[in-house]
């Protein structure tokens, strides 16, 4: 039996997926790990039990499919992380992910700069807490001990390929979202560095993203036998575009699972004059131009548990909100229950119910909830258009598991939706990088679930509700940002 192996190193865990030759999963295994907080706006997590859990699930997929071994195992990678290690390899710093805050007032200050603003754009990465670039730069600030000695500041990835080859590489996807590198030269800006105060030297060695690695049974505790070759891979979120199909500049993956994101994929970098999205390399030629949210799927599970405090299971949420007209009779909802990333990067952003009165239901709060959650996609898929005309969105996460919410989607967005079988989108993208670099053919197929076409007259009242959903984050914006900075001391 022949078989290719895609590990997909996430926030919540690491999944190994076995693909056939046709792209269908034949077997896969999720090792879960938690996130820390030991303060106020930090996130953190174990560089070590990642590592544990990737080598897990690919132990336990490789057993339940022996005695065949894989073709190759490629990799995918959540972005923005940082570990600082000594030069025995010792980690000196958690993995600090994308979600920690704790360099916001920072980000903040250097965004309002001639050098924010250049930086941007010649990295393609909004100035945000959420990059590596002000990580170092807090870490610079608050904890020179561990900034002025650290041998290597590396991500996630680069620690588990160190661990497995002894050796210090990152390719070019994961370090174009470090806000470290130069997006056209795809090497480390020197220029940037030089700002940070750190040495190139201080970096992995950038690398394609179909560069080839052969395991030789040198890693203690993972089960393989024989010369498997290894392909670093990129990103989660550029794999996923490769995953769904969305590769041709008329489409654009929308992926909301806790978070979510719209990506386009471009031929070459693409920046945008008010530094509201993103835009990182995938390989060769071809970039992802996009932007992320921090409150996806999160909202929902916020309004079941805290909100509603309800027992009643998502499906049956799905199907009570359905009962609520579109446009939730007025009800507006806000969703940044976890500050925001693109369009607006407010770390200091709240949500809001506006338009409460007695008529309205538990219903009403759930569809409000979801049509927000739509409507922050939509206002990053607005700025996307002024770059290339979208025909058709790609939904993959959670979200495309419901009817009502992918319509609202189409509806919204007035572009059709397309929802493929591929759930695993990030893994396969990664698989199917892995099968060029080694030149494996394939018969990969991307077989279409469902479409939905929007309905013009709701469309039309979603068009008057988002005018009104801009205009009340401006009017609020003032007090959201006031009452961080209050927060911050």
């Amino acid at each position: 039996m022949k078989y290719f192996l895609g590990v997909d190193i996430g926030t919540t865990s690491s999944k190994a997926v076995a693909f056939s030759e046709s792209g269908k999963v034949i077997a896969n295994y999720s090792s879960p790990y938690d996130m820390c907080h030991p303060q106020p706006g930090w996130s953190e997590q174990d560089a070590e039990i990642i590592l544990r859990a990737a080598i897990t699930s690919i132990n336990k997929v490789v057993e339940e499919l022996a005695p065949a071994l894989p073709e190759f195992i490629s990799f995918s990678a959540a972005m923005h992380s940082l570990i600082a290690i000594d030069e025995n390899g010792n980690l000196l710093t958690n993995c600090i992910i994308w979600a920690d805050n704790r360099s916001d007032v920072i980000a903040q200050k250097l965004k309002e700069t001639k050098e924010g603003y250049e930086f941007y754009h010649s990295s393609g990465v909004p100035i945000h807490s959420m990059s590596p670039l002000c990580k170092l730069l807090w870490l610079r600030e608050n904890d020179a001990k561990i900034f002025d000695t650290a041998f290597k500041f590396i991500g996630i990835k680069e620690y588990i390929f160190y661990k497995l080859f002894n050796d210090f590489t990152v390719d070019t996807s994961l370090a174009s979202a470090t806000g470290l590198l130069n997006l056209n030269s795809l090497q480390w800006d020197d220029t940037i560095l030089e700002y940070i105060g750190i040495k190139a030297s201080q970096l992995s060695t950038v690398v394609s993203t179909k560069s080839i690695y052969y395991y030789n049974n040198t890693f203690p505790g993972l089960s393989l036998n024989g010369k498997i070759p290894f392909v670093i891979g990129a990103s989660d979120g550029a794999l996923s575009n490769l995953g769904t199909g969305a590769t041709t500049g008329n489409a654009m993956a929308i992926t909301i699972g806790t978070s979510g994101a719209a990506r386009l994929v471009v031929t070459s970098p693409i920046t945008d004059s008010k530094m509201r999205t993103f835009c990182y390399h995938l390989k060769d030629g071809l970039y992802i131009a996009g932007g992320a949210t921090n409150n996806g799927a999160v909202v929902l599970q916020w309004v079941k548990e805290s909100l509603l405090q309800t027992t009643e299971d998502y499906d049956q949420l799905y199907e009570l909100a359905e009962t609520v007209a579109p446009g939730s009779d007025h009800l507006l909802f806000l969703p940044y229950i976890l500050g925001e990333r693109a369009p607006i990067w407010n770390a200091n952003a709240k949500g809001v119910y506006f338009g409460l009165n007695k008529e309205h239901t538990k219903a009403h709060l759930l569809r409000a909830s979801l049509e927000g959650v739509i409507f922050s996609m939509y206002s990053i898929v607005q700025i996307l258009e002024e770059k290339a005309t979208i025909t058709e969105l790609h939904a993959s996460g959670g979200f495309a598991k419901s009817g009502l919410w992918v319509q609202m989607l189409a509806d919204v967005a007035n572009i059709k939706v397309i929802v493929s079988d591929t759930i695993e989108s990030s893994a396969l993208g990664a698989v199917m990088l892995g099968a060029e670099a080694l030149k494996v053919e394939t018969r990969f197929t991307n077989t279409i679930l469902s479409t939905y076409e929007p309905d013009l007259t709701n469309h039309e009242l979603y068009k008057k509700q988002f005018k009104k959903f801009e205009r009340l984050y401006d009017l609020l914006k003032g007090e959201m940002i006031n009452e961080g900075q209050e927060n911050n001391g």
